[in-house]
């Protein structure tokens, strides 16, 4: 189980980053339950997470910067084969990934399409997991590693619109 302290920043998925702004005990119908309270950095929302449900619920620490060289790799390659399916069954399968707050998926959907927005226009739904997989790899990874990094390689850069 991991163990978080105020202060620290953790991935809640879907969301994105967030600061652990309190650690919490609330009794609830009879019994006392320990709460991570979270402030998404991003969007400013406050998230409460029993301590005891955080693992299942997929909260997570930042990743360290190997793991962030891993996703950058991700996302460099070029030579991957994009499923034809329609845009609704694609869009439903990168959702899923991105639910499970993997950074490692949510990389693949924002290659995929990044890669596909090349040849194709997107849809508006795709467009707007595209925001939303590149809005939550990018505060990651800025964190992991430094923004510097990032706009130094010029398919991130690209990627990124930094």
């Amino acid at each position: 189980m991991v163990e978080f302290k105020v202060g620290d920043n953790a991935v809640y998925p879907g969301h994105g980053v967030g600061e652990i702004t309190a650690i919490e005990t609330k009794e609830m119908m009879g019994t006392t339950l320990t709460f991570y309270s979270i402030k998404i950095l991003e969007s400013g929302m406050k998230i409460m997470v029993p301590e005891s449900k955080a693992k299942s619920v997929g909260l997570r620490p930042i990743i360290s910067k190997e793991e962030a060289g891993k996703v950058l790799d991700i996302l460099r390659e070029k030579e991957i084969k994009i499923d034809n399916q329609t845009w609704n069954r694609r869009y439903r399968e990168y959702m899923e990934k991105i639910k499970t707050g993997s950074v490692y998926e949510i990389a693949e959907v924002l290659r995929d399409l990044f890669l596909l927005k090349v040849d194709k226009e997107l849809s508006f739904g795709e467009r707007k997991m595209l925001d939303t997989a590149r809005n939550l790899l990018l505060s990651e990874l800025s964190l992991a590693t430094s923004r510097e990094e990032l706009s130094a390689q010029d398919e991130v850069k690209a990627i990124f619109e930094l």
